[in-house]
């Protein structure tokens, strides 16, 4: 009796926890199951503690069958199953997706230009002179770079999401406490990040705890205080042949190959899934992984906007609208006086302060106007995907134009 029981309850509930993991880290597998926010949030957090029952419980049935319970094909194929759950979801998140927050290695442009294309979108972080270029590309598997040297002098790391096809700069710290960041899962086609120091998952795009978020009635809002949140850096797009003449002596991120031979296959398999699952990313309307809460068809699905927040105030733009609009716009959001620009030298739309009291004519990509030189918005989210940006700015307006009083914007 006693012999039954420890193997089939251990078979069980090894199992059960083993699906569960597969199911809400597994990552592939929202490909095919719609996993809820909370059971990801929560398996991240107990991660340790949950394995180490699974485990146990797997021991358990063995020690069952020993004493003389079960059945040895019933065994044999449970272990065969609670193997691949636990196995496959580890190496997954802990192995494939391992970051590089404290280790990546920046180039000259020289040597990178042998594994970026001239044309390729890259996104940039710049502080006092030293600027730092990462393409999607590059990005794709760590998800985050950064080093000890820091962006001159500042330690800001770029986070990166392939399937919001969104790079944030973020100085990973929270209310002066130091964060050890690791990249785990993704809902709402966003990355979600976890500070292994407490255990907290922490929404990319937000850049600030679960613990510390409202819940409102369409999903999670942004923190009511900004001291809740990583302090954000201006992250901006432009070309690589753009950044080249900007900042000749700018750093390039390269995601060099591993030297160990088997890790680099494993990479490269890696690689190959996520290059598949992204390609399906950017040409398909509908998400690759459907996790989605609500759908918002102002926008097709997969249009790149440059979204900002400002006080609680949060609008997107087009590049297209803003060629439409020669290039320049003079907006207000969240009570600042904001101009939208695009630089055709250097093929990059930015955003910046304007605290001159009057609209401005012309901009360039350093932010040099008619009124003087303007600091760039923090808060932009450069290029990312239409529905990612509606998921969890649902108050958004679009391509806004002077105040939101006067406009409340309009689709392009």
């Amino acid at each position: 009796m006693l012999a039954n029981l420890l193997f089939y309850l251990g078979l069980a509930v090894s199992l059960g926890i083993g699906f569960v993991y597969f199911r809400d880290l597994g990552d592939v597998s929202q490909m095919l199951l719609k996993v809820k926010r909370e059971n990801t949030v929560r398996f991240m957090k107990y991660e340790g503690k949950l394995i180490l029952i699974g485990v146990v419980s797997a021991l358990l049935s063995l020690v069952g069958y020993m004493m003389g319970g079960g059945n040895g094909w019933v065994l044999l194929a449970a272990l065969v199953l609670v193997t691949f759950f636990f196995l496959f979801t580890w190496v997954w998140v802990h192995v494939g997706l391992r970051n590089q927050k404290d280790n990546a290695k920046y180039y000259p442009i020289e040597v990178a230009k042998d594994y970026v294309n001239p044309s390729a979108s890259v996104m940039v972080l710049e502080n006092n002179g030293h600027a730092r270029a990462h393409s999607d590309a590059q990005m794709l598997r760590p998800h985050m770079a950064g080093n000890e040297e820091g962006l001159g002098g500042e330690d800001v790391v770029l986070t990166y999401c392939a399937m919001a096809n969104l790079g944030v700069g973020y100085t990973p710290t929270i209310e002066g406490q130091k964060l050890d960041l690791t990249v785990m899962a993704q809902h709402g086609n966003n990355l979600i990040l976890r500070d292994n120091n407490t255990g907290e998952a922490i929404q990319h795009i937000y850049g600030a705890k679960d613990s510390d978020m409202e819940a409102g009635a369409e999903g999670p809002v942004c923190p009511m205080k900004p001291e809740l949140s990583m302090k954000p850096w201006p992250t901006y797009r432009m070309s690589f042949r753009a950044f080249q003449k900007a900042f000749p002596d700018g750093e390039v991120f390269i995601n060099m190959p591993p030297k160990n031979p088997i890790l680099r296959l494993f990479d490269m398999a890696v690689g190959l899934i996520f290059g598949w699952g992204i390609e399906r990313q950017h040409q398909e309307s509908a998400p690759v992984m459907d996790n989605m809460t609500r759908i918002d068809d102002r926008l097709p699905t997969k249009t790149y906007v440059w979204g900002v927040t400002v006080n609680g105030d949060a609008t997107c733009w087009t590049d297209d609208f803003l060629f439409e609009n020669d290039n320049l716009l003079n907006v207000k959001v969240g009570g600042r006086d904001l101009v939208v620009s695009y630089d055709q030298k250097f093929e990059s739309l930015g955003v910046f302060y304007n605290d001159s009291g009057k609209p401005v004519t012309r901009c360039n990509f350093w932010g040099e106007t008619d009124q003087g030189k303007l600091e760039r918005v923090e808060s932009l989210r450069p290029g990312l995907f239409w529905h990612v940006w509606a998921e969890f700015f649902p108050q958004t307006d679009i391509n806004r134009t002077g105040d939101p009083s006067a406009s409340q914007g309009e689709a392009a």
